[in-house]
């Protein structure tokens, strides 16, 4: 699907107070020179503050970041999660469209989304409230068929139940989210058959429905003073974070004391020492088939040689301290032990042949 900025946009942008002081702390979660990694979480909040993502939003955010404009754009374009055209000012409803939801009546959901807000996907409806658009499995196919409405799932919906969520949503009021039929989650519908006792005494909500009921934050805005904004990630644990913060880099690590240093380096002196003995090329240019071992294929057999293993007595003398050097340098750990590579070494380093020798070379066929 093509995806395009749309046709009209607004003259400029600029975060909140709040939000800027958020978005500058989230680049501070990053080094120097790697500020676009911060570049999701910024669109995200920009759009969490208008809506949707404008060309002056994406530009904004891109400037912030010291990024060519055409890579923010080709971030908010890729990701479906982005509005690339305005939304309604209250709500924009995403309605779940694929096979679950499907056979369980979405069809009749969308036919009220054309009914009371617009006849076509993200256009907005006559007073500028609302918007919809089909999506693909929002995950809750147990409560099928459901939507996402701002920042929470309403689910088990009828044509009936679904029309009063937009009648209420367009009268400024928030409907509880959650299943709409008295599911209380997602246990069957014809009642719980075990865990009955569970029954008693729970809360009237499910504990995703009770937060949201109790934030009411469903389709608000956000303009980021919603919460105390924290970067604890520099040590500011429960303070404002602003362009102060952003600006100080987290304080650079002591020295190692001398004590601390000898330590490290006498350690560093016993693991070479547990090293064993290595080459750095076959002998005569003939290294052995490490593919004759059994739990070494194509690509261990490269990366011991790269460690300097080119021959099977190698092997057959390594030591327990050779073993966890050797070990430490491999992507799957304990394999030496397991399949027992020391004791196949030991014996093919002498013209003996192993079964599994013997059978790799009559089929041709080795291990990774």
């Amino acid at each position: 699907m093509l995806r395009r900025l749309h046709p009209e946009q607004p003259k400029s942008f600029a975060f909140t107070v709040a939000n800027q002081q958020w978005a500058e702390a989230q680049i501070t979660k990053y080094p120097e020179g790697r500020q676009a990694s911060a570049v999701i979480p910024l669109l995200w909040r920009a759009q969490e503050q208008e809506g949707w993502l404008s060309r002056p939003a994406i530009e904004s955010v891109a400037d912030m970041l010291g990024m060519a404009y055409i890579r923010v754009l080709e971030v908010a374009s890729f990701y479906f999660m982005f509005q690339l055209q305005p939304v309604g000012s209250v709500a924009h409803i995403q309605v779940c469209g694929t096979t679950s939801c499907m056979i369980c009546g979405a069809e009749d959901l969308i036919a009220v989304c054309k009914d009371k807000i617009a006849a076509k996907p993200h256009a907005l409806s006559a007073d500028g409230k609302l918007s919809w658009e089909e999506v693909e499995c929002l995950g809750s196919c147990t409560n099928a068929p459901m939507a996402q409405i701002g920042k929470d799932y309403y689910e088990d919906l009828t044509a009936e139940s679904f029309g009063k969520i937009i009648d209420d949503l367009a009268a400024g009021k928030v409907p509880t989210p959650g299943p709409q039929n008295g599911r209380y989650a997602a246990e069957p519908l014809k009642g719980l058959s075990s865990l009955t006792e569970h029954e008693a005494g729970k809360p009237e909500h499910n504990a995703s429905v009770a937060l949201a009921a109790e934030l009411g934050d469903t389709v608000k805005r956000i303009d980021g003073t919603e919460v105390p904004i924290l970067t604890p990630w520099l040590g500011k644990d429960g303070k404002q974070a602003g362009a102060s913060a952003a600006a100080k880099p987290p304080k650079a690590p002591e020295p190692p004391k001398p004590a601390v240093k000898q330590a490290a380096e006498a350690k560093a002196k016993e693991v070479e020492e547990d090293k064993p003995r290595t080459l750095t090329e076959a002998r005569g240019g003939l290294p052995d088939d490490f593919k004759m071992l059994k739990g070494v294929g194509p690509k261990l057999e490269e990366t011991l040689n790269e460690l300097g293993f080119f021959h099977y007595d190698q092997i057959a003398a390594w030591t327990p301290e050779h073993v966890a050097w050797v070990d430490a340098r491999l992507k799957f750990k304990g394999r030496i032990e397991r399949d027992g590579w020391i004791e196949q070494a030991a014996k093919l380093a002498v013209g003996d042949e192993t079964e599994f020798a013997k059978r790799a070379k009559e089929d041709g066929t080795y291990e990774d």
